[in-house]
């Protein structure tokens, strides 16, 4: 590869790593606050961001500057939804699932060290979980984070606890246990992980050749995962889960 050939491969990373900055909970950014997420000085933040704004991937504000994803985004995320076969497919059973235990349903996939929410059916009741389609939630806590991890050979996963996103005070062996006992029964589970309060099961789904592909959970407040809550949940999503695979064999 060329020096001219890394500086394009360079510049489209940094560019990524700009329209990352909105993945979380932000929806507006200044310049000075995504220089210093991405690590960059401000005069090559605010060029790439001068380029992603044309091109529609970026808006700016006019009166008070600060930037925001653009419709190109949306346009791309509408081809995603349409074109993928998981996403489409699973909506009705996704539904179905919601209906009959009244609590929120997602769909993770894996991506890197993360999950990211590819799709979401709310529950209905008053208190519930809000699912944000398109959030990037990381891989070590939650049930879906375990799902995603159990089918994993333990060498990857050992590989996993020294990247620097990963914290340093989370318990190696009983990690690994929690992945043991998910991938033996079928299920996790995560009680007041990532948030106080919230509670979820998640189970896997393979695609046609036995490779996990995402992860089915249900989520809700803590309140509703009694232990008998938590069994009917997961066998409800195992059967979900088989549906959605059989789906995907046609």
């Amino acid at each position: 590869m060329t020096d001219k050939e890394k500086g394009t491969v360079r510049a489209v990373e940094r560019a990524l790593d700009i329209l990352l900055c909105f993945a979380g909970t932000e929806t507006e950014l200044g310049l000075s606050d995504i220089a210093k997420k991405v690590n960059l000085h401000k005069s090559t933040v605010h060029r790439l961001l001068s380029s992603l704004e044309n091109k529609g991937f970026i808006r700016r504000h006019p009166h008070t500057d600060k930037y925001r994803l653009g419709w190109s985004v949306l346009e791309l995320v509408s081809n995603v939804y349409q074109s993928d076969d998981l996403s489409s497919i699973v909506v009705p059973e996704m539904t179905r699932l919601r209906d009959l235990l009244g609590e929120t349903i997602s769909l993770y996939i894996r991506a890197g060290n993360e999950r990211i929410r590819i799709q979401a059916v709310e529950s209905n009741q008053p208190v519930r979980r809000v699912a944000n389609i398109g959030r990037r939630l990381p891989l070590y806590v939650g049930a879906s984070g375990k799902i995603l991890l159990a089918w994993d050979d333990r060498e990857s996963v050992l590989q996993l606890f020294d990247d620097p996103s990963w914290p340093r005070d989370l318990d190696r062996e009983e990690f690994l246990v929690s992945l043991d006992k998910a991938r033996a029964n079928g299920y996790a589970v995560s009680i007041e992980e990532r948030e106080p309060g919230a509670a979820a099961v998640a189970v896997p789904i393979f695609d046609r050749d036995g490779t996990l592909i995402a992860s089915l959970s249900v989520s809700g407040p803590v309140g509703r995962f009694t232990n008998e809550a938590v069994k009917r949940f997961a066998e409800a999503a195992k059967r979900s889960a088989d549906m959605i695979m059989k789906m995907l064999k046609r």
